[in-house]
């Protein structure tokens, strides 16, 4: 995989609309095992927080996609050469990709194939993605506020 300076420009786009629709769809996910309930007992589903619970989540599987696509072809920044937090890091991050897949993944199998045994799966997961993404974020600010090792500036546009 090749290693660049920084991240390119659209991996930084991907990264924060990803982290903004994973949120927004955290919230809007309460109530989703009981409209899939009624989705399977034949009742009409109405109300726009639930379609866009479903499409938001749905668009962040895409959007995943393409960012991992994007990163096996761009790459990544070089790792700054901090031993443990390196490893902890590349971890951290091939965990949250995995999450990002295999949640969405697991809670559009749940919907469109009716399949609720996998809608407790996929709340957990992406209530891990969640803590996880929220360590994520404080090991940032670590580094940036006390190593002071410049890594935040990696993820500003060019």
């Amino acid at each position: 995989m090749p290693v660049s300076a920084r991240y390119s420009t659209p991996q930084i786009l991907l990264h924060w609309a990803i982290a903004v629709l994973i949120v927004v769809n955290w919230f809007l996910g309460d109530g989703m095992g009981w409209a899939l309930k009624q989705k399977l007992e034949g009742t009409p589903i109405t109300g726009t927080k639930i379609s866009l619970h479903v499409w938001i989540g749905v668009a962040v599987l895409v959007l995943v996609l393409i960012r991992l696509v994007l990163r096996l072809k761009q790459g990544a920044p070089a790792l700054l050469g901090h031993g443990f937090l390196d490893r902890m890091a590349e971890w951290m991050h091939w965990t949250l990709y995995a999450l990002m897949v295999v949640g969405p993944l697991l809670g559009a199998i749940s919907w469109f194939q009716n399949m609720p045994a996998l809608g407790d799966p996929h709340a957990l997961l992406m209530n891990v993605l969640l803590w996880l993404a929220g360590l994520h974020a404080a090991a940032a600010l670590y580094h940036q506020f006390i190593l002071k090792d410049g890594l935040l500036s990696r993820m500003r546009p060019m």
